[in-house]
């Protein structure tokens, strides 16, 4: 598949026009023109790239590319040795981030749902990009000892849960990743949890003051999904040889 295809495809796929987001959504790194072999993981760091050269592979793709807003322009130290390896190895590097936290189904929001078997998922309104948080309604309430250890088993990993003192839970909302700063949008929209993959100290003030309960699951781990469905996606309606790899990350 060409490039220049495989970019306009993911493109109109993942809707990135319609999406303000902190960094560039598409290709970051231009490498090979022909792509056959793809490698996709969370984030673009050296541990994957290394991977990539390994796998002689022709693009990577992740949820968590370079050139952020707020980043550094200097093309030195760590961010010269990525770039480095990828021209070296003629290896593209695509990039998708709130287009793939959001996507009604490949969405890192939409898969971390279906993992933790919410049913009838539906998408809060008052927050822009659509799809940045979403909720779903339980069949019977559960307490949240027993939603946790539930997470933790779909997961692999322990997390983070603050109880806030109301009881069991009936509504759950959440976003994937650093966005524990949408508790008071979850606890506005009804939901007694919130599930993000980060949690801040201005977020157990939230979660105690006005009574709701969070979970941080880790961001790494809440955001391995989309990427990885993204990979079976292209191997499967693409027919691209692509294959996921997790880079552990404990954050």
């Amino acid at each position: 598949m060409q490039r220049h295809d495989l970019v306009k495809h993911l493109h109109e796929l993942l809707q990135v026009s319609k999406i303000r987001d902190y960094c560039p959504n598409g290709l970051q790194v231009e490498g090979r023109a022909e792509i056959k072999k793809v490698l996709c993981g969370v984030t673009a760091s050296q541990a994957l790239l290394d991977q990539a050269v390994r796998l002689q592979v022709d693009a990577v793709i992740v949820h968590h590319g370079y050139f952020w807003k707020s980043e550094a322009p200097e093309i030195t130290g760590m961010k010269k040795r990525r770039l480095q390896t990828l021209l070296k190895h003629d290896i593209n590097l695509l990039a998708y981030h709130l287009p793939l936290d959001v996507h009604p189904t490949l969405g890192n929001n939409a898969q971390l749902g279906t993992l933790f078997g919410f049913a009838d998922i539906q998408l809060l309104t008052t927050i822009d990009p659509l799809g940045v948080v979403q909720f779903a309604d339980l069949v019977a309430p559960r307490s949240l000892a027993d939603l946790s250890t539930t997470i933790e088993a779909h997961l692999g990993r322990r997390v983070f849960s603050h109880d806030a003192g109301i009881g069991d839970i009936q509504r759950i909302a959440w976003c994937t990743g650093g966005g524990q700063g949408y508790i008071d949008a979850a606890f506005a929209a009804g939901a007694q949890l919130f599930i993000s993959g980060e949690v801040s100290e201005q977020t157990i003030h939230s979660a105690n003051e006005q009574g709701i309960h969070f979970i941080a699951a880790g961001h790494h781990a809440t955001e391995r999904y989309g990427i990885k469905a993204l990979s079976a996606y292209l191997q499967q309606q693409l027919g691209l040889d692509s294959q996921f790899i997790d880079i552990d990350n404990p954050a």
